[in-house]
């Protein structure tokens, strides 16, 4: 294919000179107007074009020249409505093609290689997202099941949300395991209320409710709710147990 308007490599892509553009187009409009009102059609500086200076020895002064991307000087083409930009579009696109084919010619071990390795980034970047998606699992499980416990609730009902997520586990079993691993006192008036541990965690809040009695006594009771928080720490911990031990039939939570 005859060269009619010189291609050059520009950070690794294919740029075209405006200058040379210009007199291909036999534009008779001054360079810099010209430019001017062109790039005015909505090109961006920095991805369409990019100026640069050379110093011409004929004129002897410095003059300004733009890099056109391949897009950019297709589009400016387009725009003369002549011959010549019917003409210069019609090259670039040749270009173009002319470019990938020869990207893709598989008797060229460089370009083999090349595929070679972006199939293996793409096979590695698959790999990577199967990873996040299995580690995630218990996140979207839980992202499930909190659509009923968007506020505080209590350690029965997050035992019910456990059970909808397949893990055996009742309202007293949950309370045993919460006070075995130290997240609700064992003993005493304190009996399942929240360990400094759990409250430091914000995993649990205590709600107080003060009732007067016939008697003109009053009694204050208090009752362990689970945050939010709480939730989603709690049927994230249990679901992991879970994927770690799904080949078993029960489940030792303790």
């Amino acid at each position: 294919m005859q060269e009619l308007i010189k291609i050059t490599e520009q950070n690794g892509k294919q740029a075209v000179s405006a200058r040379e553009l210009h007199k291909f187009l036999e534009i008779t409009e001054r360079f810099g107007s010209w430019c001017d009102r062109m790039f005015s059609y909505g090109f961006i500086e920095g991805t369409d074009y990019h100026g640069c200076k050379f110093f011409n020895t004929l004129a002897n002064q410095e003059l300004t020249d733009y890099a056109l991307s391949i897009d950019c000087a297709k589009e400016i083409s387009m725009l003369q409505r002549s011959e010549k930009g019917k003409q210069a579009r019609k090259y670039f696109i040749e270009c173009e093609k002319k470019l990938k084919s020869k990207e893709l010619d598989f008797s060229n071990p460089d370009t083999v290689l090349k595929l070679a390795q972006n199939w293996k980034q793409e096979v590695d970047r698959r790999i990577e997202a199967e990873k996040v998606i299995e580690q995630q699992k218990p996140l979207v499980t839980f992202a499930e099941a909190l659509q009923i416990s968007e506020h505080n609730i209590l350690v029965g009902e997050l035992a019910k949300i456990l059970n909808q997520n397949g893990i055996d586990i009742g309202q007293n079993r949950l309370f045993d395991w919460l006070r075995s691993n130290r997240y609700l006192m064992s003993h005493g008036e304190q009996r399942n209320l929240p360990t400094q541990k759990g409250l430091d965690l914000k995993l649990f809040q205590i709600k107080t409710r003060t009732i007067n009695n016939a008697n003109g006594s009053v009694r204050v009771t208090k009752t362990t709710k689970v945050t939010p928080k709480g939730q989603k720490y709690f049927i994230n911990k249990f679901l992991k147990v879970a994927n770690k031990e799904e080949n078993q039939k029960n489940f030792d939570f303790y």
